[in-house]
């Protein structure tokens, strides 16, 4: 047998595991979901109280923080998705 391949098996098991699913995984996805629901309940209360303002209901201060609340959400959520999309390309750019 050659030593290289031997050494080759060896790191392949070793760094099996690492590629499995791990046992806590379907948390993971729950917490995923519930920052989803969280940006979407975050927008939404924006836009209750921005139409809440137009009509005269809302104080100014309150629309004013729904706004800055509302737009850290959407930036936070394009740098999240720009992270992804840059991890998808460099994937893509690894060689086979």
């Amino acid at each position: 047998m050659d030593v290289r391949s031997l050494f080759a098996a060896q790191k392949y098991a070793a760094s099996r595991p690492a590629t499995e699913a791990q046992p806590g995984s379907e948390g993971m996805q729950q917490k995923f979901m519930d920052v989803a629901e969280d940006f979407a309940a975050t927008l939404k209360e924006g836009e209750t109280t921005a139409k809440a303002s137009m009509i005269g209901d809302a104080d100014p201060h309150a629309l004013v923080q729904a706004l800055a609340q509302s737009e850290l959400a959407v930036e936070t959520v394009v740098a999240v998705r720009n992270k992804v999309v840059e991890a998808y390309q460099e994937i893509l750019r690894m060689p086979v």
